[in-house]
């Protein structure tokens, strides 16, 4: 990893996992002074377990454990296909429900429904989008979700022929929250990402992600990347799970932040999201993504994924959305951006570190073979269950 990232991890409190080959499993870890510690006990056989304890952050602030290996030296046999005889990291978390809500800036909704009126072709896109920011000119600037200002956005477009549900998710008073990805099959720092190999239009999406409990208790913040396919979900809204969930699709970390007095919800309210993506043929995008211009608060958004509507009893990550829509042209002009094989994706903020990935085809990605059978039985080989 680079030296920015040791200089963010200097302060917070950061958890996570690591494959452990010395247990054949995941460890629950904990970085300190540039190293990983498994905290792995009874009192926190997952990552899950351990987001439950009311005094979470005191805990992890006083765990003690063997160290597994040197930040550095794990970080180097996490990328591509890492040594299965050397601890490599996991992507942090294991047991939780991973959920990611869409269309939460208005000016990425603009996106989602040009995706949808050019029917998943990049060809018509650019004329698209002309027609519909003439209609809306500068109206998105601070609109907030279900308010009167939304509804009169929203009744603009419908008038001249642009409805969308995109618009009723982006601006409306329901939240778009789905399931991103099953449980244990998020990737981690270092690993590779996978697009679906019917895919010619696709992209990253640099998010915040939040860590809540069974309670809805928000405990942490990290970092994801909600890989896209814009051209499968352009053609119809009801391919959402082909266009957000493959083999590798889903990339959470490095390292949770726990929340304590010196990070929080101000943070993630306030983060500033730098995206960077390096092209084997040596084309570089720059993007960013501002939390400070999210339509919806992220509690409110905890609040649309549980309540007694509905409950998740190992607790759940949240992806919150991202304002970055790629519409700079890559190749061909007027079809913007769309990946490569080999692409590195790069996603960092102040505080969280850096998410790093390299960009393959699902088919080509190491395929998920630890579920949670696997887990429950490594579990209680290990005498933690």
């Amino acid at each position: 990893m680079t030296d920015n990232l040791i200089d963010t991890f200097a302060n917070g409190l950061f958890v996570g996992r690591v494959w452990n080959p010395g247990v054949s499993g995941p460890s629950v870890v904990m970085l300190r002074d540039g190293a990983l510690v498994d905290i792995t006990s009874r009192q926190a056989p997952t990552l899950s377990a351990l987001l439950e304890r009311a005094d979470v952050a005191e805990f992890v602030r006083n765990a003690a454990g063997p160290i597994i290996g040197a930040l550095e030296d794990i970080a180097g046999n996490s990328t591509g296909k890492p040594d299965p005889s050397r601890p490599h990291l996991l992507a942090p978390v294991d047991l939780q429900a991973i959920k990611a809500c869409g269309v939460t800036f208005a000016q990425s909704m603009i996106e989602r429904v040009i995706e949808e009126k050019a029917a998943g072709n990049p060809d018509r896109a650019a004329a698209i989008r002309q027609t519909v920011s003439t209609i809306i000119g500068g109206s998105l600037k601070d609109l907030k979700a279900g308010s009167p200002q939304s509804a009169s956005v929203k009744e603009a477009l419908i008038r001249e022929g642009m409805w969308s549900q995109y618009l009723e998710v982006g601006i409306g008073p329901d939240a778009e929250v789905f399931t991103k990805a099953p449980v244990l099959s998020s990737v981690g720092w270092g690993a590779d990402v996978g697009l679906h190999p019917v895919s010619t239009w696709n992209n990253p999406e640099p998010e915040i992600v939040l860590a809540v409990n069974s309670q809805g208790e928000t405990k942490g913040a990290t970092l994801g990347n909600d890989v896209n396919l814009r051209d499968v979900e352009g053609r119809s809204a009801l391919l959402l799970g082909k266009a957000k969930d493959n083999n590798a699709s889903c990339s959470i970390g490095p390292f949770i932040r726990l929340f304590d007095e010196g990070y929080g919800l101000y943070d993630v309210r306030n983060a500033e999201l730098d995206l960077r993506v390096t092209g084997p043929e040596g084309y570089v995008l720059n993007g960013k993504s501002s939390m400070s211009q999210i339509s919806r608060d992220p509690l409110d958004l905890v609040k649309h994924t549980c309540g007694q509507h509905h409950q998740y009893p190992d607790g759940f990550m949240l992806f919150l959305g991202t304002l970055f829509a790629p519409t700079e042209d890559r190749d061909v002009p007027n079809q913007g951006f769309t990946h490569k094989i080999g692409d590195i994706v790069e996603i960092s903020s102040p505080g969280l570190g850096t998410l790093r990935n390299t960009v393959r085809l699902s088919t080509e990605c190491p395929p998920w073979s630890f579920g949670i059978t696997a887990m429950m039985k490594n579990l209680a080989a290990r005498g933690l269950l």
